[in-house]
């Protein structure tokens, strides 16, 4: 709750993760070009005014890596034109037409792309890959009922491809049709039934169509089975909320990650291959980011900048290879530079901000946070993070527009809604956050956070409204019985409590036991801390201040 976090932590916030790979039966899509037997149909069609022609003419290059632009260059030269093909058998025709495609939309260079994709699909139209890649080129530029047109196709095609029924599965969802998604994942689980990817889908469509206890049945089977697969948590803990189990949600949400758990992808990855670029190093990076590979991933990272030393994913890539190997002085400059070369890449003044925050430096994370909202305005994880740093930095008034921020979207984030107390603590509203605290307990009664500073209130408090002895040291037996290992932190409050029943000579002999482990723990600046309140029940005094200003939690 104090705003800082170890280093395995900062890459889960500063990295959009790579998706999970699910390990299955695939692709009947994967055979060789004109292995599929069934008409192509009227589905891939050229638009009525003709259809552009494939790569006549070398496309613009401005932009790639020189490998890149060299690789292509080669390719180029080496491809027939259209009146040297028309000699040539249907089958070659496409063959060539379609593996240029290939080459331009691993390049990224989707519009050049498209054409290749139709040709070679009016050529062999009984080949499935060609309407697989032209689907994803469609669903990268956000049309869906594009995409979803041409998956189709392809079962058409390849009734059984799994990695295909996935993918049309998703692309209904994004459409908010979540009776077709669930058919489509059902059918995936006849042909694959031990598939996790389909179950994962099945569960994310279950939970669209609010059937929430099969979401959580489907969920809760993938992470007993793979208990490593962080996609699960954020529709788990949805899931759990729609059924009213708001501990259960908390517990999921806390624990979500930017990823989705998707099949094994042969005919992207063959594309990805294509050529020695950029992206392909970047998808080996975050493939080796997924396995915990920091090193490697680093390395791919690196390779992929030579190539494009502008995209600032990749730099971003980089910076987080780098945190997770605790290099977070060469993460640091990495996330630096892509603030010079772009500097309305909010990430990377988030990353910075994070960085920042961890090594205690809130002032300095303020104004990184900031400038991230600036270009993303009400990002909750940005607001969540702003605010903690205001509020440890001084400025719990600042700290309370970004706490609320994060419970507009999220009432239930467990970090916001103790945080907008400590904010009211202090702000010397202790009322309001005696108010607050109390109605977070009933609500998240596994989280100890919210008893504890009510406790702490109850006995320490300035106001004498909201002080309860009696009560605190309820709270504070049953927190001591819940937790394993004794803290210094609960005994202080343990002492606090005794001095406020009026057993001082209680709260003297534990507060000297409290500075005699904050000493053995080489910790001078906790056990002069903790002298103060020892002189005061050594004068039969109870403490006033529930938190000194420079150790608010």
């Amino acid at each position: 709750m104090s705003g800082s976090r170890p280093v395995a932590l900062l890459a889960s916030l500063l990295l959009a993760a790579a998706c999970a790979s699910d390990p299955e039966p695939v692709a009947d899509v994967a055979s060789a070009p004109g292995a599929a037997s069934a008409s192509f149909g009227d589905a891939v069609t050229a638009p009525a005014s003709g259809p552009a022609q494939c790569a006549e003419t070398l496309p613009d290059l401005t932009g790639l890596g020189e490998s890149v632009q060299q690789q292509i260059r080669q390719h180029h030269a080496a491809f027939p034109r259209a009146a040297a093909r028309a000699a040539a058998p249907a089958q070659a025709q496409g063959i060539a037409v379609g593996s240029m495609g290939m080459i331009l939309m691993a390049a990224f260079l989707t519009e050049e792309a498209e054409p290749c994709f139709l040709e070679a699909a009016s050529l062999i139209p009984d080949e499935p890959r060609w309407p697989y890649f032209l689907a994803h080129l469609q669903r990268d530029r956000g049309d869906l009922a594009g995409a979803a047109r041409y998956f189709e196709k392809v079962l058409e095609l390849a009734p059984s491809d799994l990695t295909t029924l996935y993918w049309l599965g998703d692309v209904h969802l994004e459409e908010g049709r979540a009776d077709e998604a669930i058919q489509l994942f059902e059918r995936s689980l006849v042909i694959a039934p031990g598939s996790l990817s389909a179950r994962y889908g099945l569960a994310r469509a279950s939970l669209l169509a609010e059937d929430f206890q099969r979401a959580v049945d489907l969920l809760e089977e993938i992470h007993e089975r793979s208990p490593d697969i962080g996609a699960i948590h954020y529709p788990l803990g949805m899931a759990y909320r729609g059924l009213g189990n708001d501990t259960k949600a908390e517990e999921h949400l806390m624990r979500r990650e930017n990823a989705e758990l998707r099949p094994e992808d042969p005919l992207m990855a063959e594309l990805d291959a294509m050529l020695n670029s950029a992206g392909t190093f970047a998808s080996s990076g975050e493939a080796a980011l997924e396995r915990e590979e920091w090193e490697a991933a680093e390395a791919e990272f690196r390779q992929a900048l030579e190539l494009n030393p502008t995209d600032p994913s990749l730099r971003h890539r980089l910076g987080t290879a780098l945190v997770m190997q605790g290099d977070l002085e060469a993460a640091l400059a990495e996330f630096e530079a892509i603030t010079r070369d772009a500097p309305d890449y909010h990430a990377a003044h988030y990353s910075i901000g994070v960085l920042l925050q961890g090594a205690g430096r809130y002032g300095d994370a303020v104004e990184r946070f900031e400038t991230a909202l600036r270009y993303r305005p009400g990002d909750p994880e940005v607001s969540l993070r702003l605010a903690v740093s205001l509020r440890q930095s001084g400025n719990p008034a600042g700290a309370l527009d970004h706490y609320q921020t994060v419970l507009d979207v999220d009432p239930n984030v467990i970090e916001a809604r103790f945080g907008y107390a400590m904010a009211l603590v202090q702000l010397g509203r202790w009322r309001e956050a005696f108010n607050r605290l109390e109605t977070a307990a009933a609500a998240f009664p596994e989280e100890i956070a919210f008893p504890h500073a009510l406790a702490r209130l109850m006995v320490a408090s300035p106001d004498d409204g909201i002080r309860d002895g009696q009560r605190a040291l309820d709270l504070v037996e049953q927190l001591t019985e819940r937790q394993t290992t004794p803290t210094i932190d609960l005994g202080e409050t343990m002492a606090m409590t005794l001095a406020e029943l009026g057993e001082f000579a209680q709260a003297a002999s534990i507060q000297r036991e409290l500075i005699g482990a904050a000493e053995a723990a080489q910790l001078p600046s906790l056990a002069d801390r903790l002298r103060v309140n020892l002189e005061l029940y050594e004068r039969n005094r109870p403490c006033r201040t529930p938190w000194p200003p420079d150790a608010m939690p």
